[in-house]
């Protein structure tokens, strides 16, 4: 896959085969995410990576946490507000989502329906956590985006879908005590991966993108 292509056709799958993903593939693919840039070659990034088992074990944890109604304590909070331009369009894409599935707005049980398919990892056999040591900052941050963005082309490239979701950093501790991981490991976000499910209704949909040029300054 060409690599313009390949950026231009990611995007965030919902749904998976199910199919198992080897150890050699994820190698791959973890292999060519370590190439990504971070300050001064820093490479802060550390990764947990849940098959088997270990997966729906962990997905059963975190699934009856959410389904409880127990409180994220998530180490990335969550923004308190946005600016009015950038909170419009959270909302609008929010909006069409649930309008592409054919839910209501009053429908709150398909919609929690939907959000607790995020703990089951949407099917997907493969599920990724991304941590940092706690006492990096905001330069780290940007540098396990970067990390993140180049382990999704990277999968994208080899036929496979992905799917970064807050919703799986809700409950840190949780996912530390079960995989055992120390506690100054900063746990920043968690992924889905495996091959996509064509079929499945939540990968009918489409985000939009602004134009480039509603961002950029020519100078």
């Amino acid at each position: 896959m060409e690599l313009l292509e390949g950026i231009e056709s990611r995007r965030s799958t919902r749904g998976f085969t199910g199919q198992a993903v080897t150890q050699e593939t994820i190698r791959k693919i973890l292999h060519a995410a370590n190439r990504s840039p971070s300050f001064t070659n820093s490479q802060p990034w550390e990764v947990a990576v849940v098959v088997g088992s270990k997966r729906d074990e962990l997905s059963k944890i975190l699934y009856d946490l959410a389904a409880s109604g127990t409180p994220s304590s998530a180490e990335m909070p969550y923004p308190k507000s946005w600016p009015q331009a950038i909170a419009e369009r959270t909302k609008i894409h929010g909006a069409r989502r649930f309008e592409a599935l054919g839910v209501a707005r009053d429908d709150s049980l398909r919609r929690e329906e939907i959000r607790l398919a995020n703990f089951k990892f949407f099917n997907a056999p493969c599920a990724l956590f991304f941590l940092m040591d706690k006492s990096l900052g905001d330069w780290s941050t940007m540098d396990m985006g970067i990390f993140i963005q180049t382990l999704s082309l990277a999968a994208h490239g080899l036929g496979l879908g992905t799917c970064m979701q807050a919703s799986l950093s809700n409950y840190p501790q949780a996912v530390r005590t079960f995989l055992n991981i120390p506690e100054n490991m900063k746990l920043m976000v968690g992924m889905s991966l495996g091959y996509p499910d064509e079929s499945a209704a939540l990968n009918s949909y489409k985000s939009a993108r602004e134009d480039a040029d509603s961002f950029t300054r020519w100078y």
